[in-house]
């Protein structure tokens, strides 16, 4: 399952790919509700690995989505912008310098400097203490968000007891002699399911990058 870690329910796919275009209607409160529940975790987690406070990375997650809702529109017409996927990215790591611009307000005292006496954070050296740099913590949690779009994809388009057995076996890595016990299946519908489950998740997976980089 390591080489398929690196990298909705009526049409989980159409659905997202579909979303930014909804998402121009600002009084549509179901797309704008889709959109959050897809991005809040992905905004939270890179904004967290960037060295913020819980606190300062739930503002993030406030600041991005008012970001997109205002900037959408432009977006959608203007497409030297590039993917939605390096826009969002772009406009987390600016939300992300916004805190950071706070924090050393903060440190300094509202009334000792002014905004363009501080010293300003560089984009695109926002710190990442777990490690490594901001690109790879935004790298490593997109390719979880694309996995996770993915999976809820195949839980929709196959046999229930099917995605149980994959779940089991190659998620939670459970042996297979044990998840065919537990089931009480046979242990090759175990190492079949397997299989065909991996290489459905990869085509998912591709399938999702090549439309996003398309958006």
């Amino acid at each position: 399952m390591s080489c398929v870690m690196t990298s909705l329910a009526e049409d989980p796919i159409s659905t997202r790919y579909t979303l930014l275009s909804r998402l121009e209607d600002r009084e549509d409160q179901d797309s704008w509700k889709d959109f959050f529940d897809t991005y809040w975790r992905l905004i939270y987690s890179v904004a967290l690995k960037s060295g913020l406070t819980e606190a300062e990375a739930q503002d993030v997650v406030q600041e991005t989505i008012i970001s997109v809702a205002k900037d959408i529109q432009k977006f959608k017409r203007d497409r030297t912008l590039g993917s939605f996927k390096g826009w969002l990215r772009n406009i987390i790591r600016w939300r992300i310098a916004d805190q950071l611009r706070k924090r050393t307000r903060a440190s300094w005292g509202d009334d000792s400097k002014t905004g363009e006496d501080l010293p300003q954070p560089d984009v695109a050296e926002i710190p990442d203490p777990a490690g490594g740099d901001p690109e790879s913590a935004w790298e490593e949690e997109w390719q979880a968000h694309l996995l996770k779009a993915a999976l809820e994809t195949i839980k929709h388009t196959v046999k229930e007891e099917h995605y149980q057995i994959f779940d089991l076996n190659v998620l939670q890595q459970w042996p297979a002699r044990n998840v065919a016990r537990a089931l009480g299946v046979n242990v090759g519908l175990v190492y079949l399911v397997k299989y065909r489950l991996s290489a459905l998740l990869k085509k998912e997976i591709r399938r999702l990058e090549e439309q996003w980089n398309q958006v």
